[in-house]
């Protein structure tokens, strides 16, 4: 019988994951919600709070877990910080670090006696930037070569590489010596890694994986796979965080398809994210959504509470550092979105929440009202900040106008 309930739970929360982007497709002809929301939501609709259709056991929380290393290696791969460097990496890696700082502090004063170890993992959740949904953005927007699409290119990745280095550095074994020790022999030992993968590839690599490409064999994805749990692997072997070993999988294997052909390392990654935002991800989220304690949320008690508290400290914690030490050549108004983007967070904030409510750190409540949080500012801030990108656009394109009225009038 529980086999039973498992795989009609699974057939439910697949079921949700392929209603979310019909919904989502829907209801972008009048406003574009991320995909995500209708995850969740849905996980929330079939959870045991809604309609109690579905509820998770081990073997969905084992795919759940999986899609979350899913995620995170998919974030890691994203991220290209040969794009970004110089003062431009610079101040965002300075502005990072004092969200940190406000970050670690806040999240104490709001651990409700549940002490530092509570406070690592809310404080590190208000400091994460969601780069995988505001890129999207950037780029149906024109923005993402822009000189403002390459700030934010560089406040997000450091805000989804940041705050995994925390959680590694900080949590593990609960001693800061023992983690910096753990975390500097996985340092060394990812470096390995990836100086072989900045090794020439052999001419048979190439051939393997343009022959293996569109047969059973499909050498590229397994290797890609491989990758990934032998990092999820050696990060549990030295006592750290999942999520470090999965995110340094996705920087390992972005090196490893660069240095196969251009051709087959596109295609590798299409499979890979066939597989991750076909059937991991999607599950994580969906499972997210039904195990989303909405009772608590919605008894009006601290939870409810919070919600707009966290929302707040997301533009606080993240978004005032980035303000202050945004690069000088952008504008008021450019900053301003620059503080909307970068205060944007969600997937890490999912991420982060669930590992504190499974290591009995963060109470349910908490993590709805972080999620939650969460979810309103992937809504709300970033179409706030592209309005104000038309805007100052459109001030910038009337000054022009202006003066070259006045030189024509000249």
């Amino acid at each position: 019988m529980a086999h039973m309930g498992h795989s009609v739970t699974l057939i439910l929360i697949m079921a949700a994951a392929v209603l979310a982007p019909l919904l989502a497709y829907g209801v972008a002809r009048f406003l574009p919600v991320p995909l995500v929301i209708f995850e969740i939501l849905l996980g929330v609709l079939i959870g045991p709070d809604v309609l109690g259709w579905a509820n998770t056991g081990e073997v969905i929380d084992t795919l759940s877990q999986l899609g979350l290393a899913m995620l995170i290696f998919l974030a890691g791969y994203e991220i290209r910080f040969d794009q970004v460097k110089g003062d431009t990496l610079n101040r965002a890696v300075a502005a990072w670090l004092a969200s940190l700082a406000l970050g670690l502090a806040v999240g104490t004063l709001l651990a409700h006696g549940g002490g530092f170890g509570k406070g690592v993992y809310v404080g590190t959740a208000l400091t994460s930037t969601a780069l995988g949904a505001i890129l999207p953005m950037l780029r149906d927007a024109g923005d993402l070569g822009s000189r403002f699409g390459t700030v934010t290119m560089a406040v997000g990745s450091v805000g989804e590489f940041g705050p995994v280095i925390a959680m590694a550095l900080l949590l593990s074994g609960r001693a800061p010596g023992r983690s910096a020790a753990l975390l500097a022999a996985f340092a060394v030992l990812t470096a390995a890694a990836v100086f072989w993968a900045l090794r020439p590839r052999p001419p048979w690599f190439a051939k393997v994986v343009a022959k293996t490409l569109h047969s059973s064999a499909q050498f590229a994805v397994r290797l890609v796979a491989l990758m990934l749990v032998a990092m999820l692997g050696l990060a549990q072997a030295l006592g750290l965080d999942i999520l470090l070993g999965a995110f340094a999988a996705g920087l390992l294997t972005r090196l490893v398809l660069d240095g196969a052909s251009p051709e087959s390392g596109e295609e590798v990654l299409a499979k890979v994210e066939a597989m991750g935002f076909g059937f991991l991800v999607p599950l994580f989220y969906v499972v997210t959504g039904v195990q989303f304690d909405l009772k608590a949320l919605l008894d009006g008690g601290r939870p409810l509470l919070l919600l707009p508290v966290f929302l707040l400290l997301f533009l606080l914690v993240r978004g005032l550092p980035i303000r202050l030490l945004a690069p000088r050549d952008l504008g008021g108004r450019d900053r301003s979105a620059l503080v909307l983007f970068g205060s944007t967070a969600l997937p890490l904030v999912v991420a982060i929440t669930t590992l504190g409510v499974q290591d009995g750190q963060v109470e349910p409540g908490e993590a709805a009202a972080l999620v939650g949080a969460g979810m309103v500012s992937v809504l709300v801030f970033p179409l706030l900040a592209l309005r104000l990108r038309g805007r100052a656009g459109a001030a910038r394109g009337s000054a022009a106008a202006e003066r070259a009225g006045a030189s024509e009038s000249w």
